[in-house]
């Protein structure tokens, strides 16, 4: 099989980039390559592109076969065009000097289409972000007149409560009943005093000596 230009993966998953290699057709896409001619990310804005020029254009004059990306690639950076500029020179249709001042001239066009493209990009870019950076305000505001309204309302129900925890403390006096017309006022009510108890080291009365038995009453007989 011929000699391929293909792109051999490399990178984290999710964020690849690429090199460009020069492979034998049969070989595994990731396996052994004859030469690396340059690099490929897609991931950055614009994508950026590393190629080996004189390389690339060496082995497309030799044969190499290159895949559908990575003729995207040459074609970008003017490989394609300056090798066919450089068949008319072989063909005799264009002479060296004429071959060169076309590619310049091209070179100069691509740059300033590049130039105008990157412009566009960040243009893009920043408006992206001022859009963003206005969504990412209004949230925030959002968030926090729904806070306020949240302390507002808070503070208004704990005044709410302080006042009624006033109102309940504060004694409130018992109104005198009525009988008929004339108004009944209930008297205080009296507590009558206890005497004091008998000190404790206050002997009991003493009992005489001699004094005499109680008699019990005499059996009568018979009885």
């Amino acid at each position: 099989m011929p000699t391929r230009m293909r792109l051999q993966r490399r990178g984290k998953k999710g964020r690849p980039y690429y090199h460009v290699v020069i492979a034998d057709g049969r070989a595994p896409r990731d396996g052994r390559f004859i030469e690396k001619i340059g690099t490929y990310n897609p991931i950055s804005k614009p994508a950026e592109i590393n190629l080996d020029f004189d390389r690339a254009l060496y082995w497309l004059q030799a044969g190499a076969q290159p895949t559908d990306t990575v003729r995207s690639l040459l074609a970008f950076r003017g490989v394609l065009y300056k090798n066919h500029l450089l068949k008319g020179v072989r063909k005799g249709a264009l002479s060296e000097e004429m071959a060169e001042a076309r590619f310049q001239e091209w070179l100069k066009d691509k740059e300033a289409r590049s130039t105008g493209l990157k412009k566009e990009i960040d243009s893009a870019e920043r408006e992206e972000n001022r859009k963003r950076l206005e969504a990412e305000k209004k949230i925030n505001q959002v968030r926090a007149d729904t806070i306020a309204a949240k302390q507002a309302a808070e503070l208004k129900r704990l005044e709410k409560e302080k006042a009624t925890g006033e109102s309940q403390e504060q004694p409130v006096e018992a109104a005198p009943e009525q009988v008929g017309d004339s108004t009944v006022v209930e008297a205080p009510e009296v507590v009558a005093e206890t005497p004091a108890e008998a000190p404790a080291d206050k002997a009991p009365e003493e009992i005489p000596e001699n004094a005499p038995e109680e008699e019990s009453p005499e059996e009568k007989p018979g009885e």
